[in-house]
């Protein structure tokens, strides 16, 4: 058997080789509460103070949260709701009132959609409508208190056994493909699913969890059994269709007579621990956590070496052999015959692309004219895209899921039919940008017209347009081109984008009309100088996602059927007649009731404003 020395040495170049990613991994476990908790040291310091609500943080913290709660729930449970509600109502009206007199405005809460989310859940009022919805329905305060609390318990319980109990499994499971390979992509955290065996895991770490609670009633049983099932989690990331039972007494066959060892090589790392706690618990998140349960992985990786040389009985359902072994090649290329096959065509460039054209289409996406080889050019990309997974497996780079003993689902992404890897035409983004503008003053006008009941043309413009939004998809399919292939990047860019152009419009529009405001998100939750706001850029983030990959495609796909001829005759009419428009908004901006003094007018009727953009 390897030494201890040996499996910390080659635990520490696994995880150098993946170091975010099992930082990231063992500091959600520790968020979430599964394992590591005291790693949290520095961020339960800075907790939020009641005290400190005067001075822009809101009063949000888990004695008074639970206090209130409490309270509100006694009320309820004697028939007392309308004072229950006046409890709530009269939080919501102090953090409200605080949030307008802070001078730290960032933290705010009066105003905003996020923020009255933020306030219902922190005040009860949420709570207190759950208990009057109930008692509707059972005609009882009481039973609606104890129907209430028992549902809360109960998806409490479900997600602490099917997601914060069952995440030390797809954590290990992680853990075990990055010693093999080279990459572990985010997406390995649905194993479980897609293998179909997410309910027997976690039935598996259910029962060993009700074990352990039982024999820690006996000091010794404790301590002894503790070591006895530790390997069970593991037992489930490389087989989670194995049977609850089975796991349990597999992890007490292989432990038998390694539990004292496993104790010295869990004490090895008491040093690390202390340090970590005397730095607030950095040194924990940032390297003690991820490398220990590295070294662990090695551990399970020798002792399940050693009970298949020792052919300990139960030891054959660990097999998972490619889990711990690379595949030959031969196997690999037979496995993904149809990959290799794809990955040997090569994609070559349209012969039109040259100079100018060709930077514009491999940095912005963006091309002069259409023609049938790019066509053919963007189809065989998305094939790529779609192959682009196996072929890192053919690779022997990632975890060949072909080879898996439990099959797992492939399910064909549907969004990749649509071909978001594409090149648009400067004729079909001179359109998409007017059929943007113009959703985004609808949406507004419809917004306003719902809130207020008056028609207000938005916006600075006169015509039927916002251009901010039109700007802001725009911007987001030409300046995040090259991040399209990895969606989660897509999104945080494009809120950064979002951001950026939103804030710097708000300034710019300030200063060319002495001062006006045009939206104003002072009060709302996250807000920068009253320019920008968390939910705002949200939206925003979410609606450049469906903007590259749905909306812009189709509309790109319906633009292309349109004549040349016509598209450019349509293009320079609009281009035209918007020029016209902001020629003469200059001068003659629009304003007025519902437009920069939105502000008042709205506010005096509905309690939270959603955000709006009116450029």
């Amino acid at each position: 058997m390897k030494s201890r020395k040996e499996m910390k040495r080659e635990a520490r170049q696994v995880f150098k080789r993946h170091y975010w990613k099992f930082v990231v991994i063992c500091l959600l476990s520790a968020i979430i509460g599964t394992e590591f908790s005291d790693s949290m040291i520095l961020f339960q310091t800075f907790r939020m103070n009641p005290q400190n609500a005067g001075q822009g943080t809101a009063s949000i913290t888990t004695s008074s949260i639970n206090s209130r709660f409490s309270d509100i729930l006694l009320l309820a449970a004697t028939g007392k709701l309308e004072e229950g509600k006046t409890l709530a109502d009269a939080y919501t009206e102090g953090v409200i009132q605080e949030s307008k007199e802070s001078k730290s405005e960032i933290l705010g809460r009066s105003q905003g959609y996020l923020s009255a989310i933020i306030n219902g859940i922190t005040s009860g009022s949420y709570l207190i409508s759950i208990v009057v919805a109930i008692r509707s329905i059972v005609g009882s305060d009481s039973a609606a208190v104890m129907i209430l609390i028992g549902t809360a318990l109960l998806l409490i319980l479900a997600a602490w056994i099917f997601g914060v109990n069952l995440y030390q499994v797809i954590m290990r499971r992680m853990f075990l493909e990055g010693r093999c390979y080279e990459e572990v992509h985010a997406q390995r955290a649905l194993y479980l699913l897609k293998v179909r065996k997410w309910f027997q895991a976690a039935r598996t770490i259910l029962l060993m969890t009700v074990f352990q609670i039982l024999w820690s009633l006996t000091v010794v049983g404790g301590i002894i059994k503790r070591y006895s099932y530790y390997l069970v989690p593991y037992i489930v990331a490389e087989n989670p269709g194995i049977a609850s039972g089975e796991a349990i007494t597999l992890s007490r066959r292989m432990m038998d007579g390694h539990k004292l060892e496993c104790f010295v090589l869990e004490l090895s790392f008491l040093g690390w621990q202390l340090l970590g706690v005397l730095a607030m618990g950095l040194p924990s998140i940032f390297f003690v956590n991820p490398y220990k349960t590295a070294t662990v992985a090695e551990y399970y990786a020798e002792l399940r070496r050693q009970a298949k040389e020792k052919e300990i009985s139960g030891a054959e359902l660990l097999n998972d052999t490619y889990l711990f072994e690379k595949a030959e090649n031969s196997v690999l290329r037979e496995c993904y015959a149809d990959v290799a096959a794809a990955g040997s065509d090569v994609i070559t460039e349209p012969d039109e692309w040259k100079g100018a054209h060709r930077v514009f289409a491999k940095i912005f996406g963006v091309t002069l004219w259409e023609s049938p080889a790019e066509k053919t050019y963007e189809e065989n990309q998305a094939r790529q895209i779609q192959f682009a997974y196996d072929r890192e497996a053919l690779d022997g780079v990632i975890y060949p899921t072909r080879l898996s003993p439990i099959p797992e689902r492939n399910k064909r992404n549907w969004i990749s039919g649509l071909h978001y890897i594409r090149y648009y035409s400067i004729w079909s983004l001179i359109l998409m940008f007017f059929i943007m503008s113009f959703i985004g003053w609808l949406w507004e006008v419809s917004l306003h017209l719902l809130e207020d009941g008056v028609f207000v043309n938005r916006g600075v413009s006169h015509g039927p347009w916002l251009p901010i939004y039109g700007a802001g998809g725009t911007l987001i399919l030409l300046c995040l081109n090259r991040f399209r292939k990895k969606p989660w990047l897509e999104f945080i860019t494009a809120i950064g984008l979002c951001g950026i152009v939103e804030y710097a419009t708000s300034y710019v529009l300030e200063i060319m009309y002495d001062g006006t405001k045009w939206w104003d998100y002072t009060g709302y939750f996250l807000n920068l100088n009253g320019r920008i706001c968390a939910e705002g850029l949200l939206v925003f983030g979410l609606g450049g996602m469906v903007i590259v990959y749905v909306l812009a495609p189709i509309m790109d796909d319906m633009i292309r059927r349109i004549p040349m001829k016509k598209l450019v005759t349509v293009c320079a009419v609009l281009v035209c007649v918007f020029t016209a428009d902001q020629i003469y908004s200059v001068k003659h901006p629009n304003q007025g009731a519902g437009i920069t003094d939105y502000e008042t007018a709205a506010r005096a009727e509905v309690p939270y404003d959603f955000p709006v953009r009116d450029l």
